[in-house]
């Protein structure tokens, strides 16, 4: 595995898997608009608190999972052995959802199924650390990410298909096999750490030293990662944008801009696409500028997310608005791939993956809170929740603007610290 060919193997199979585990995460987003979905559950259709908290839950699961989970998996099971558990849990978790009967118990299931998602993309990042010198792990980091747009434009068309084609239990089933039949293989042939030789004069007698410990001394290290509550900061409000936009997108379309379900299963996949070729460009452009700049890659496309949520927002043509949000997905993922490459840059390379899993998982707890709240500004600018309106979805997407000034505030600061640091 420690050739420059084989490595690449590794990271399109974590392309793959994150691709999976969004298919798996936005399941959820199309089923909302499923009455026969919602009446299993014991959902109100104009509920959009209730719809929204499925994502939060799966969210605050993910994100606790990501701090608390991540050292003991790159510490304890390695990032070959995480993976598979993962996956395990992750489909069984999926393929038993539709027995669940009431609401409280399908929130119990997404938070379980964040929790094994959590260590995700943190074992992604200390797999691309080893292999990857930091001047080449744009590519690769670009890479990863890109399952995230190709896991929503093959998610929503998919889904769509099986509950129109069959039913919403199906979905569940079959996400379920996938993680299993596709994944496990996949992992087992292809991911696995490189072997570092002892240091030279390392004492063999001297005692190992014990897991939790290893365990405490990586999260401390994780901690005094450079600029970390900085890069929290704005991590959380770069993920609010991608979940609160994910999870509403399929309703947006269908009952704000009135597109039929078909017409919303492939129009909510432009976006995703856009993002996947944003990355991949995101990713060519970090590996070709100097790492200083890197931050102002935040900035640019922060403001370019905003202008074009902005103009779909005051569109008349729905397919004007629609557009409108594939050209914020392209600028949203532009800069997606900075992120890990600015943490894995910051942290010591022994605490790449508590560094990130601190960093999107506190990300993603708050941003977890950003489809409640969504939903929440969509039922009370409607004017009740049995009511749905285009102006509450207006008003529900407004509120994504904000998480892009965040973005550009913390860009900014980021370049200037950057850009004056002694020595790069």
């Amino acid at each position: 595995m420690q050739s420059r060919t084989l490595r690449w193997y590794g990271v399109i199979t974590l392309f793959l898997i994150v691709a999976i585990s969004y298919i798996d995460r936005i399941n959820i987003a199309v089923l909302i608009t499923d009455p026969a979905f919602l009446d299993h559950m014991g959902i109100g259709r104009g509920d959009r608190v209730s719809q929204g908290l499925l994502t939060t839950a799966f969210l605050v699961g993910y994100g606790v999972s990501a701090i608390v989970l991540t050292p003991f998996c790159s510490t304890l099971l390695g990032v070959r052995r995480s993976l598979l558990a993962g996956l395990v849990l992750w489909g069984v978790v999926t393929f038993f959802s539709p027995h669940f009967h009431s609401f409280e118990l399908l929130v119990a299931s997404r938070v379980l199924l964040g929790v094994a998602e959590g260590p995700l993309f943190s074992l992604a990042g200390h797999y691309i650390k080893a292999y990857f010198a930091t001047h080449e792990n744009g590519k690769p980091n670009a890479f990863v990410n890109m399952g995230t747009g190709l896991g929503l434009a093959i998610g929503y068309p998919f889904i769509g298909y099986l509950v129109a084609g069959h039913d919403w239990q199906t979905s569940f089933h079959v996400l379920g096999i996938i993680n299993i039949v596709v994944g496990i293989p996949l992992v087992l042939a292809f991911v696995a750490m490189p072997k570092t030789a002892p240091a030279q004069g390392a004492d063999r007698a001297a005692a190992p030293v014990p897991p939790l410990v290893q365990v405490g001394r990586i999260v401390a290290g994780a901690l005094k990662t450079r600029y970390l509550v900085l890069l929290t900061v704005m991590t959380a409000a770069f993920l609010s944008y991608l979940w609160g936009a994910s999870s509403w997108l399929p309703a947006y379309l269908k009952e704000a801009r009135g597109f039929s379900m078909r017409e919303m299963g492939w129009l909510a996949s432009l976006p995703q696409y856009a993002t996947v070729l944003g990355v991949f460009l995101g990713g060519a452009i970090i590996d070709r500028i100097p790492r200083r700049q890197v931050p102002l890659m935040f900035v640019v496309c922060s403001i370019g997310v905003a202008l074009a949520v902005l103009a779909a927002i005051e569109s008349a043509s729905p397919y004007g608005a629609a557009y409108s949000l594939v050209a914020a997905s392209l600028c949203w993922g532009l800069m997606s791939p900075a992120y890990p490459s600015t943490v894995q840059y910051c942290a010591q390379p022994e605490h790449v993956a508590s560094a990130y899993g601190v960093v999107n998982g506190v990300g993603s707890l708050v941003a977890g809170f950003m489809p409640a709240i969504m939903g929440a500004v969509i039922t009370a600018v409607s004017g009740g929740a049995g009511s749905s309106t285009g102006a509450g979805f207006f008003a529900g997407f407004a509120a994504l603007i904000g998480t892009q000034v965040v973005v550009l505030l913390c860009g900014l600061v980021l370049w200037v610290r950057e850009r004056n640091a002694p020595g790069l």
